[in-house]
Parts: C-alpha cells; sequence; structure tokens
C-alpha cells in the first residue's frame, strides 16, 4: 500500500488485471452507494445483497453484500481504495477517531480523493461525522481552481512568510538548544523536519529522536536528510508516534522542542499530552511553541474568528498560554519570550515557554 516493493520494484508501477472478492461487505447505502463509490475510479462492480438469515427469507435482506471489483490498476492503489472505502461503506469506525484519520485519508488519498464525485460524503463518513476534523481534511483536499474569492484566505505559511516568522522560530529554538549545550534532544512533531536541518549543524548533538503521527511526513523528513546532511543521517531516529501515548522512546532526553504543536491537539486531550510530557518522558528542557490568537488583527487578510491555519483546534491568547503552562510545568521553572515583531497592543505574532527542570 505504501507503492514500495523491494523484491520487485518493477512490479509497483505496473497495472495488474486484478479481480477482488469480498464475501461479506457492510454496505449502508445499498449497492446505489457502493456503485457510486468505486465506479468513478474504474471498477467494474458485481454485487449481490445477502439475506439476513437463508432460513428465513420473510426477514428480508440484510446491509452486507458479496461483492466483486474487476479492474486494471496497480496494487498499491487498489489497496488504497479500500482501505478508505470499505470504512466508508460500513458508516462506522470501531475505534477512536482523530487527527491520525485525517492523516490517514489525506495520504490514502492523496492522488484521487480530491477528484472524486463523492469526495464530501467520503471524508465525512470516514471521519465518522466528526466536523472539526471534517473541515480540515476537505480543505486539504479542495483543488485550488475550486477555492473562491471568500475562500482564498491566507493560510499560517502566508500570512507569516512575509515576516519571516516560521524561520526565526526554529532558527531561535536551535539556537536555545545550543547554548544549553544538549546531547540528546526531541523534535516531537517533526513533520518534514525543518528544525532537524537546522539541529545536524550543532555538533554536540549525539542523537536526535524526531517524532511525527503521519508516516508521509517522516517519508519527507528522511528524504530531506539525505540532501541536507547525509553524512549525519545517522544521528537522527525518525519515529512514527503521538503525544497522545506514552512512548518510552523519548524518555531521558536532554531536551524535547514542540514548535507549532499544541494548536493542532484537541483542547480535551491536552493534559493527555502535558502527563506524558511532564509526567513521563520528563526531559530536563521543554521547548513550547505556539501562535499568539491576539496578534490576527494585525492581519486585515484573516477574519475575525478565522484560525490561520485550518487544522488548529485552537489559538491562544497571551494569558491563556501562560495559564496553561503553569498549570501543567510541575517542578519546571519556565520563561517566556516573544517571536517576530512585537506590537505595541497585541504582542509577538508567536509565543515561546521554555522550561526547565
Amino acid at each position: 500500500m505504501a507503492g514500495r516493493c523491494e523484491s520487485h520494484p518493477q512490479l509497483v508501477n505496473q497495472p495488474l488485471d486484478l479481480l477482488l472478492s469480498l464475501p461479506a461487505l457492510p454496505c449502508r447505502g445499498g449497492e446505489k452507494l457502493l456503485r457510486r463509490l468505486f465506479e468513478p475510479l474504474g471498477y467494474e462492480v458485481t454485487a449481490r445483497c445477502l439475506p439476513l438469515d437463508p432460513r428465513f427469507p420473510e426477514w428480508g435482506d440484510s446491509s452486507v453484500f458479496e461483492v466483486e471489483l474487476k479492474t486494471q490498476k496497480e496494487l498499491y492503489r487498489v489497496l488504497r481504495h479500500l482501505y478508505i472505502l470499505m470504512p466508508v461503506l460500513d458508516n462506522d469506525k470501531h475505534y477512536w477517531v482523530g487527527q491520525e484519520e485525517v492523516e490517514k485519508l489525506l495520504e490514502r488519498g492523496q492522488d484521487w480523493l480530491s477528484e472524486h464525485p463523492e469526495r464530501d460524503l467520503i471524508v465525512t463518513r470516514y471521519l465518522k461525522f466528526r466536523k472539526d476534523l471534517t473541515r480540515g481534511a476537505l480543505s486539504a483536499l479542495q483543488p485550488l481552481e475550486e477555492a473562491g474569492v471568500e475562500e482564498s484566505v491566507e493560510t499560517e505559511a502566508t500570512v507569516e512568510r512575509a515576516l519571516g516568522l516560521h524561520e526565526q522560530r526554529l532558527d531561535r529554538v536551535a539556537e536555545l538548544l545550543k547554548e544549553q549545550g544538549c546531547q540528546t534532544v526531541g523534535d516531537l512533531g517533526c513533520g518534514e523536519g525543518k528544525l532537524l536541518k537546522r539541529l545536524l549543524t550543532n555538533g554536540r548533538l549525539a542523537r536526535i529522536v524526531a517524532t511525527d503521527v503521519s508516516p508521509l511526513a517522516l517519508e519527507r523528513a528522511a528524504a530531506s536528510l539525505e540532501r541536507w546532511h547525509p553524512q549525519r543521517r545517522e544521528a537522527v531516529e525518525l519515529l512514527q508516534s503521538s503525544l497522545l501515548y506514552e512512548d518510552s522512546r523519548i524518555e531521558e532526553l536532554d531536551a524535547v522542542a514542540l514548535v507549532e504543536v499544541i494548536e493542532h491537539i484537541e483542547p480535551d486531550r491536552l493534559p493527555t499530552v502535558a502527563r506524558n510530557l511532564f509526567d513521563k518522558a520528563r526531559p530536563k528542557m521543554v521547548i513550547l511553541t505556539t501562535p499568539n490568537q491576539e496578534y490576527n488583527a494585525v492581519w486585515e487578510s484573516l477574519p475575525a474568528g478565522r484560525f490561520r491555519h485550518s487544522d488548529h483546534r485552537f489559538e491562544w491568547t497571551r494569558e491563556q498560554f501562560r495559564a496553561w503552562v503553569e498549570s501543567v510545568k510541575q517542578d519546571y521553572q519556565v520563561e517566556y519570550e516573544g517571536l517576530g515583531p512585537e506590537h505595541p497592543e497585541f504582542g509577538h505574532p508567536s509565543q515561546m515557554a521554555v522550561l526547565r527542570r
């Protein structure tokens, strides 16, 4: 499904004549929905609705179908289609649906979902009707040509680009870690690895643990490391992980950095993040950065009430950020710092807390 095969790499991108047999597929929406989902992707669909119980035909039909799908495609594409569309047909997911599922949806649907005529239905059902998650996923999938004038609101990347704010954040975090003399560092929520690029120029660092919930982001980070610092690639451990779970692999580090990470987490799950960070991992130093919501008023292109990024679950004022840090810091001493040009009323566009145990 990842599009790789060590033993037969020449077959990865070769279309194959495939017949898929699904002997018992829940389909809440019937054969009509089944065809609406698979036929636009080039599948020939054969379906037979199964009775609730063959012994009692008067009970009628079930919502389960015996299905055959015939197509000529690369195997990894077919597997990606099934990975997304089978839960959509079932119309239920039997585990917690959170941001990790958005990442899976965008990764598995990256080359087909945005153009599917049932895109909105697929996203809504796959994310179990979670409006907060659905909005972010649909925004990420929306083709650029569909974005009207009202929706062409500058995103986090564009509104901050003129200030070079993201570069300032990363430079300052890397500078702090170097000043502290850290030898083992965690970049939690590393994304595509822009902080790693800076950390690898620090000759003191013997070990860097970089984590992210997105396998796609980790793949891109790995590719970037090979371009930037192939000679120091062995110093970096790229791990799929989430701050919502205990992970012994990030324990006993000199420092960890969460650069623009916490605002992507649901507020009701922040206590879990704090517990895993300050009770379990307990690094000697923690660096947190997050947008300053008050500064949004400076950007006329950012309407009132709109976050800088569609995936942000919240954006804190300076007072709210400090109140949260003070409530979770335990035996850490904390210093606060603003990042970017300071506005006399609204402060800095980004805010940072540096906690030392």
